[in-house]
């Protein structure tokens, strides 16, 4: 992994093991060996209900024990620093041509709230209860549960670093999508009600 930095500046190395489409890069297939889930059943029901069962079968300490004997080493202090600067500087260029644009550069910059109310929309989208402009509403229970668990992942690992607005807006965000999620599931899993009619009543 190491290259070799000549005097005058420094390399950029790309570590991300996917690209942005979600799929893994050719590089690192022959960093990171992923596992293969097992086939779903014909049996199944569904494909998603087939999937989640291999990702709950599969032993959760070895993919934790190959991950962490394939995964590449951390950039040292040095190409961070120097990444963070290249960073910052383009930061800078961008900002300027907002600017320029009319609108303020701090319209885009990214805050802990604003990175909650990410989550928060994006499960709420998931839950079916929010949906873009033009497109009918889709639920996706699994990718709701796992967004609802990111939350309650970084409630648990920023106890303490928090300010009182940023405890509140999450603790907040946290307790509507909960709601959300069991309210959705129970509608789901309930039969449908003979004689209820599903459109507006006339007058």
């Amino acid at each position: 992994m190491a290259e070799k930095r000549q005097d005058s500046g420094f390399t950029v190395t790309d570590r991300r093991l996917f690209t942005e489409d979600g799929e893994l890069r050719s590089e690192a297939r022959e960093e990171v060996e992923i596992p293969r889930a097992p086939a779903p059943t014909p049996a199944a029901p569904k494909e998603t209900v087939s999937a989640a069962k291999s990702v709950a079968e599969f032993p959760a300490q070895d993919t934790a024990t190959t991950t962490t004997e394939t995964m590449p080493p951390p950039p040292t202090a040095a190409e961070q620093r120097a990444q963070a600067d290249a960073y910052r500087e383009s930061s800078k260029e961008l900002d300027s041509r907002v600017e320029l644009s009319g609108r303020s550069a701090k319209e885009f910059e990214m805050t802990f709230e604003r990175f909650l109310a990410s989550l928060y929309m994006t499960a709420m989208l998931q839950l079916g209860l929010m949906h873009q402009q033009g497109e009918q509403p889709r639920v996706d229970i699994i990718g709701a549960r796992q967004t609802i668990d990111t939350l309650s992942l970084l409630a648990e690992k920023t106890k303490g670093n928090l300010t009182s607005t940023e405890e509140t807006f999450l603790q907040n965000s946290l307790y509507e999508v909960r709601m959300a999620y069991v309210e959705v599931t129970n509608a789901l899993s309930r039969p449908p009600q003979p004689g209820v009619a599903t459109g507006t009543k006339g007058r």
